[in-house]
Formats: C-alpha cells, sequence, structure tokens
C-alpha cells in the first residue's frame, strides 16, 4: 500500500511555493482505506502539475492534515492551514468532518474544494468559499433507489448508526420509496446486536437490508450474521455508502464481500485521461484504485487550472467556481448551484451501482447506472 506524504515531509516548503491544504481521513476510527486512496490522487495530480511547470513557474504543494474522521480534529487543521498561508483546502471523505470544515473556511474565507463527501447540507447557508466535486447523497441514493424498484424490492430494512449522515441517508431512501409503494424499516444498531437484525428481518419480512453503519464494525459482522442465517437466503445486502469498494472489504469477508450493491462515481468507460490516470494510480497504490483515487485526482486538476488563471489570491478562487471549465478523469467539470444545495456543486458526477462478482470477488459488476 501506498504511504501518504506525512504531515513532516510535507512541510519541507518551497518559500516560493504556491500550497493548498488537504485534509484525509489517514487513521483510525477514519476511514483508513479511503483516506489513502484519496491522497494518492491528490499527490498523483501535483506531481504531474509540477513535472508540467508548476503554477506559472511556481511549484504546487501539498500540506496533508490527517482528520481521523474527527470534526473537532479538522476545524483546528483549517485554522491552522489558514494560518500556514495555503491558498486553498482540498480533500476530506467523511461528510460530518466535510461539513465541519466547510463552516470553517467559509468562516475564514478560505475556498475549499470539497473532494468526496456528499451530504447535502455541507453548509446551513449559501456560501461561495464551497465547491465539490461528490454528487450529493439526495443525488446518488435516489439512484440507489430506484436500483433496488427495479430489482423487485419494496420492503427495505436500514440498519443504522447514529450520525446526520446516516439520518440523512435514511430520509433521502423513506421519502423517494414511499410514493412508489416502498417502505422503509429502521433498525437502530445502537440498541441491536447483529444477531437480532436477522430476527428482525425476518419478522418484518424485509427483501433487502441496507447497512447505514460504520466500517469495518459493525458491517462486517451483521453481514456474516444474515449470510449465516438459513431464514435469510434469499435477502439483499446493500451499502449504498461505499463500504464494498475497499480492499479490506474483500479480506475481511471473503465470499460474503460478493453481491453487496453500492453507489460509485466512475463513467461505464474511462477516458484516455481517465485510463491513463487508472494506470499511474495502480502503481502508485499497488491495487485497483477506487473512485475516492479519481475524486482526489480531479480536485487538484481543478484547482490547478483555477490557480494559473486567477492567482492565489483566495477571493479570486472562490469567484471563479462558476466559471471553471475542466476536463476531468470522469468528465468535463463545471461548477452550479442546484436546488437545495449550498455550495457550488459539480452536477453531476457519473453514478453506477455495482457490487462484487460472486464469481470473482475481485471484480466488480455494473448493476444500475444513473
Amino acid at each position: 500500500m501506498h504511504a501518504p506524504l506525512s504531515p513532516s515531509r510535507a512541510e519541507r516548503t518551497d518559500a516560493s511555493a504556491v500550497r493548498i491544504g488537504a485534509l484525509v481521513p489517514l487513521t483510525r476510527p477514519g476511514w483508513v482505506e479511503a483516506g489513502q486512496h484519496l491522497c494518492a490522487g491528490l499527490e498523483l495530480a501535483v506531481r504531474e502539475v509540477n513535472d508540467a511547470g508548476g503554477i506559472a513557474g511556481r511549484p504546487l504543494e501539498l500540506a496533508v492534515r490527517d482528520t481521523a474522521a474527527d470534526p473537532q480534529r479538522a476545524a483546528a487543521a483549517v485554522d491552522e492551514l489558514a494560518r500556514l498561508g495555503v491558498a486553498a483546502l482540498a480533500g476530506e471523505y467523511h461528510s460530518v468532518v466535510a461539513r465541519a470544515a466547510a463552516a470553517r473556511a467559509d468562516a475564514l474565507g478560505l475556498p475549499f474544494l470539497c473532494s468526496s463527501a456528499v451530504l447535502d447540507a455541507l453548509t446551513d447557508q449559501p456560501t461561495d468559499w464551497v465547491a465539490r466535486l461528490a454528487p450529493a447523497q439526495s443525488h446518488g441514493w435516489q439512484i440507489y433507489a430506484d436500483f433496488l424498484l427495479g430489482a423487485g424490492h419494496s420492503r427495505i430494512a436500514v440498519a443504522a448508526e447514529s450520525s446526520v449522515y446516516w439520518a440523512s441517508g435514511a430520509r433521502i431512501l423513506r421519502d423517494y420509496l414511499a410514493p412508489r409503494g416502498g417502505a422503509v424499516i429502521e433498525l437502530d444498531m445502537r440498541a441491536l446486536a447483529p444477531t437480532a437484525v436477522c430476527d428482525l428481518l425476518v419478522e418484518h419480512r424485509a427483501t433487502a437490508l441496507l447497512l447505514l453503519v460504520g466500517h469495518p464494525e459493525p458491517a462486517v459482522s451483521i453481514v456474516k450474521s444474515v449470510r449465516r442465517d438459513q431464514r435469510l437466503a434469499g435477502i439483499m445486502i446493500g451499502a449504498p455508502a461505499g463500504q464494498p469498494e475497499f480492499a479490506e472489504w474483500a479480506k475481511l469477508l471473503g465470499d460474503d464481500s460478493a453481491a453487496v450493491p453500492f453507489l460509485r462515481y466512475l463513467p461505464e468507460r474511462l477516458s484516455p485521461l481517465g485510463a491513463r490516470v487508472e494506470t499511474a494510480l495502480r502503481e502508485r497504490l499497488a491495487e485497483a484504485p477506487s473512485f475516492v483515487a479519481f475524486e482526489g485526482y480531479d480536485t487538484v486538476a481543478v484547482l490547478a487550472e483555477v490557480l494559473r488563471s486567477h492567482g492565489a489570491d483566495r477571493a479570486r478562487i472562490a469567484a471563479s467556481w462558476p466559471r471553471v471549465a475542466v476536463e476531468g478523469t470522469r468528465g468535463q467539470i463545471q461548477f452550479t448551484r442546484p436546488p437545495g444545495i449550498n455550495v457550488w456543486q459539480w452536477a453531476w458526477a457519473p453514478v453506477q451501482v455495482v457490487d462484487r462478482d460472486p464469481a470473482e470477488p475481485d471484480r466488480f459488476r455494473i448493476r444500475h447506472t444513473g
């Protein structure tokens, strides 16, 4: 596994450099594998920018900070990076962490291009300081709900932990499925053991169980319990938030890792740029890159273009979001203001529902595209 840039290495700075602060979960309870992929994409793009002459002859540098999925730690990192003089912020995978970072960046007047977090309400109020590449949760999860209905599922249980992100996901599913004849049965994982989930699935005659819980636990234990229960042989397990995307999922669950559909933000076919970046990321990570690595790369591609065109002045960067037009690894990136979204938003990155193939768990099958 590629080792992400360490803060100590990041701080050996060139006085002429243009610096970007990067927020990434690199230690538990953060989703470390997602953080490593995000970091790999960010770093690869920075290297390519510098190989091509940097920003008007000045090197581009990343100052990486580990958020460890902690909103307070992220807000403190934003303060520190602002003091260090970064031109902009990039990154973050966890929605509740990105939300704290976005609020702080907005308060400080620091441009933040959010790579991977999807919570619709990334900020409470409309802001010009924040833009986002990942599709909003309501967009992706409604596509996932269409997939469920198309696959014949109308009684859907959600095993949910307590967080703004999971509560938002459950609400999106409920609001979208109810008018279309679907029922959402909520199972509170603060109060239930994985084995108790099985009894409730039988009792409620659910045909699908969605994991709105942390990875690896309790997600892995729930999957093992359900797969072992003969009464639930026909039930579909799904994970819209993408837990099965990473190699650790397959390592922990073996054959049970397959046929768990999740959301992935990739096109059916990569462009020549996407294919070239995929090869470079695979070399860097020593494994297949996830969509999160592409999000990291695209983040720096956008920021580099903005810095070349508008310089490193923070206010000018923030004012440039509506004029961005950058060829990313997954399509042309431009920002607009979709209804109900308070930040500048790429509407939309491509969305797929995929799973691991039971015949070959290292291979992904596309089940639905939105």
